[in-house]
């Protein structure tokens, strides 16, 4: 069956506010591949990067999808940069093929900057995080826009205010 719903985007667009305020709002229950990630390998995202290197983390993120896409029914919300892994594009095209419902969260840099700041748990804005952000959505805006059915622009917003309009967009699919 799949989730109801899949959240994606790059760093501070809200997937996690957006996504539990969701979850909340149509009774369902929220899936974080993050913290899904985290449970296997008993470290934080930021320790598996330190420790393991961005290529173990991937191969996990590309495991804890596909299992999150195959079991969950709720609110499923993905890493930043999951959608780069080949295997998690054909998934979710899988997902959408079958009417699943792809959320591109989008965000400006002027509205992500506060939310991010210079955030150590974030280990692929370390450094000069204006200019990473910039590079990371350079290369992952065409991937999340190929895969979204729908994108939602966050900034100046409340994530209730977003949940309330995805919500809206999933009842006239449904309906």
């Amino acid at each position: 069956m799949g989730p109801r719903v899949v959240l994606m985007g790059p760093p501070g667009a809200g997937k996690s506010s957006v996504g539990a305020a969701l979850a909340r709002l149509l009774g369902e229950t929220l899936r974080d591949s993050d913290a899904d990630i985290e449970a296997v390998a008993g470290t934080s995202v930021a320790g598996i990067f330190v420790d393991q290197g961005e290529p173990a983390f991937r191969a996990l993120e590309v495991t804890a999808v596909a299992m999150a896409l195959e079991q969950d029914s709720g609110v499923l919300s993905l890493g930043g940069g999951a959608p780069l892994a080949e295997a998690t594009q054909d998934a979710l095209k899988a997902y959408k093929a079958n009417g699943g419902v792809v959320v591109f969260l989008d965000v400006s840099l002027t509205a992500v900057v506060p939310r991010v700041g210079l955030n150590a748990t974030r280990p692929l804005l370390l450094g000069n995080p204006r200019q990473q952000w910039l590079g990371l959505m350079a290369a992952r805006r065409p991937l999340y826009e190929e895969l979204a059915t729908m994108t939602v622009l966050t900034d100046d917003r409340t994530p209730s205010d977003i949940a309330l309009e995805i919500a809206a967009t999933l009842s006239e699919v449904t309906s």
